[in-house]
C-alpha cells in the first residue's frame, strides 16, 4: 500500500470542504434530506403474502452453484442486480433454509436478520435513493429444503437418485436462492453450475459454455427474456443429451435421465416431437418467445410435469422407458406462450395458465390424433353438475385449489365457449393477440376480458360471469 503525501492530503481535504460549502450554499433552504423507509415484506399477492417483495423491481439473477454429492449440499453464490422504486432504508428478499455465509450490497458489507419463515431482512450501509440500480450478493451453502405442502405438492429442492432438481413452482425458489418471489418480478437469469464430471448440469437458457478441471465440469447456462422465479429450473444428475433444432433454426436441447432407461430412439424421439410441436404452436400463438427449446425427462417423484421456461420438467417415474406423450408436450410447451411469456397477474388467474395449456392438448388431439375439439370439450362439460369440478370460481379458486381440475379442465371449457361465441376468426387472432400485447409481461383476469371483446367486437360480460365468476356448472 502506497501512501499520500501529507500537504496532498491536506490540499484534497480543503477541497473536500470547500466543494461541499458550496454545494450546501447552492441548496435551498428549506430543502429537506430525502426520506428512507423500508420496503414491503410481501407483493401483496393475498394467497402467498410472503411472497414477492416491495421498493425495489429485480433486473437480473446471477447463480454460482457447486453440488457436491457426497453432501448432497450446495455451495453458491447469488448476485441480485435490481433497482429502487422508492427511498429504501432497508429491503426483504425472499430465502430459507441455508447458511449464509456473508452477504454485501454493492460491494460493502450489509447487516441482515432473518424474520419467519423465509423473510431475509437486509439493511444497506445507507439508503438506497428511488431509481438507483444495486447488486445484493449473498454466499450461502447448505442442503436445500424441499417443501412439500399438503395442498399444494413438492417443490424447491427435489432429491434425485443421483443428483437433485429445483421445481419452484409455486413456493420452492427461496428455498435454493435468494429472491424476489412473485411472477410479476421477473428478471433475465445466469446460471454457472458445477459437478463432479461423471454429472450432467442443465438450466433455463441457452447453453453458453462448458468446461472440466480437476474432476469436476462447470456449464454455464443464460435466459436472456424475462423470466419469473416460480419457471428458473436446475437439474443436475446422469442425463443423456440430445441435440438439435427446430424447423425454424431455433436451438433443441433434451435430456433424459439414465435412470429412467430410455432407449436412444425414444430419446431422439422425445427431441424430435419437441422440435415439431414448438413450431406448430408457433404457427398457432405466434413467434416463439425464447431463443432455445427442449425439455428433460427425470425420475423426480413429484407426480407432476412443469412448464419450466424454455426446457420443461417432465416427471415419469412411474413410466420406465417412456417419453411424454405428444398431448403432455403440448400443454407444456403451450405454456411457453401461456403461463411463462404471460404470467399471471395475481396467483388467483392461473385459469390463464392452466386453462389455455389444456386447451393446447385438445388443439393438438384435433390436428394429429384426429379428434375434435368439441368432443374433448363435451367430455368435460359431460361431468355431473354435482362434481368437484364445477365447485368454486375458475378466477379466484382460492390458495389451497389453483391446482384443481377446475383451473385445467372446466377452465379449457369456458375457452371453448368463448370460441364458439365469438367465431374461430376472432379466437384465433385472440390467441396471437393476447400472447403479443403482453409479451415477457403479466396478464389478469379483468384484462383479459376486455382484450376478447376488443378482438372480438362483442359484449363478453355474461360469458364471463357465467363461466369465470360464478361458481357451479353453466347451462349451454
Amino acid at each position: 500500500m502506497s501512501r499520500v503525501p501529507r500537504a496532498l492530503t491536506t490540499t484534497a481535504v480543503a477541497a473536500g470542504l470547500a466543494l461541499a460549502a458550496t454545494t450546501a450554499a447552492a441548496l435551498p433552504a428549506n430543502a429537506k434530506p430525502p426520506r428512507f423507509t423500508p420496503g414491503a415484506a410481501g407483493a401483496g399477492d393475498p394467497y402467498f403474502p410472503e411472497m414477492g417483495n416491495g421498493g425495489y423491481s429485480p433486473i437480473h439473477y446471477e447463480i454460482g452453484l457447486k453440488y457436491d454429492p457426497k453432501s448432497k449440499g450446495i455451495d453458491a453464490v447469488t448476485t441480485v442486480q435490481a433497482r429502487a422504486t422508492q427511498n429504501l432504508s432497508r429491503f426483504d428478499l425472499d430465502f430459507q433454509g441455508l447458511t449464509i455465509k456473508w452477504l454485501a450490497v454493492d460491494g460493502h458489507r450489509a447487516s441482515y436478520k432473518r424474520v419467519g419463515t423465509q423473510e431475509l431482512v437486509i439493511t444497506p450501509p445507507k439508503g438506497l435513493r428511488k431509481g438507483k440500480r444495486f447488486t445484493v450478493t449473498v454466499a450461502y451453502s447448505g442442503v436445500p429444503q424441499t417443501i412439500n405442502d399438503p395442498a399444494l405438492g413438492v417443490s424447491g429442492w427435489v432429491p434425485t437418485a443421483d443428483g437433485g432438481l429445483m421445481l419452484n413452482q409455486p413456493i420452492g425458489a427461496a428455498a435454493v436462492y435468494p429472491v424476489d418471489d412473485h411472477p410479476t418480478e421477473k428478471a433475465t437469469y445466469g446460471f454457472t453450475l458445477s459437478a463432479p464430471s461423471a454429472l450432467t448440469t442443465v438450466a433455463n437458457g441457452d447453453l453458453k459454455g462448458k468446461w472440466s478441471r480437476n474432476g469436476w465440469t462447470t456449464t454455464r447456462w443464460v435466459m436472456d427474456r424475462p423470466m419469473a422465479s416460480e419457471l428458473a429450473m436446475i437439474a443436475i444428475g446422469r442425463y443423456d443429451e440430445v441435440k438439435g433444432r427446430t424447423a425454424h433454426g431455433a436451438p433443441n436441447l433434451t435430456y433424459t435421465d439414465v435412470n429412467m432407461k430410455i432407449p436412444a430412439d425414444k430419446a431422439k424421439l422425445f427431441n424430435t416431437q419437441t422440435a415439431q410441436i414448438t413450431d406448430w404452436e408457433s404457427s398457432v400463438y405466434g413467434r416463439y418467445p425464447w431463443s432455445s427449446t427442449g425439455g428433460i425427462t427425470v425420475a423426480a417423484h413429484v407426480g407432476y410435469a412443469l412448464e419450466t421456461q424454455g426446457r420443461p420438467v417432465y416427471d415419469l417415474y412411474k413410466h420406465p422407458g417412456n417419453i411424454p406423450s405428444g398431448d403432455l408436450l403440448a400443454h407444456e410447451l403451450g405454456h411457453q406462450w401461456f403461463g411463462d411469456s404471460v404470467s399471471p397477474y395475481r396467483w388467483s388467474d392461473i385459469w390463464l395458465n392452466e386453462g389455455f395449456a389444456t386447451y393446447s392438448e385438445w388443439l393438438y388431439q384435433e390436428k394429429f390424433n384426429n379428434t375434435p375439439v368439441e368432443k374433448s370439450f363435451q367430455g368435460v362439460y359431460s361431468t355431473p353438475a354435482t362434481d368437484d369440478l364445477w365447485k368454486g370460481v375458475v378466477s379466484n379458486p382460492g390458495r389451497d385449489h389453483i391446482f384443481d381440475n377446475l383451473v385445467y379442465d372446466r377452465a379449457a371449457a369456458a375457452i371453448h365457449v368463448l370460441r364458439k361465441q365469438i367465431g374461430d376468426k376472432a379466437f384465433f387472432t385472440l390467441l396471437r393477440t393476447w400472447p403479443a400485447i403482453n409479451r415477457y409481461g403479466n396478464g389478469s383476469t379483468a384484462q383479459f376480458v376486455r382484450v376478447a371483446q376488443q378482438v372480438s367486437h362483442k359484449d363478453l360480460s355474461k360469458w364471463a360471469h357465467t363461466w369465470i365468476y360464478s361458481e357451479g356448472k353453466p347451462s349451454l
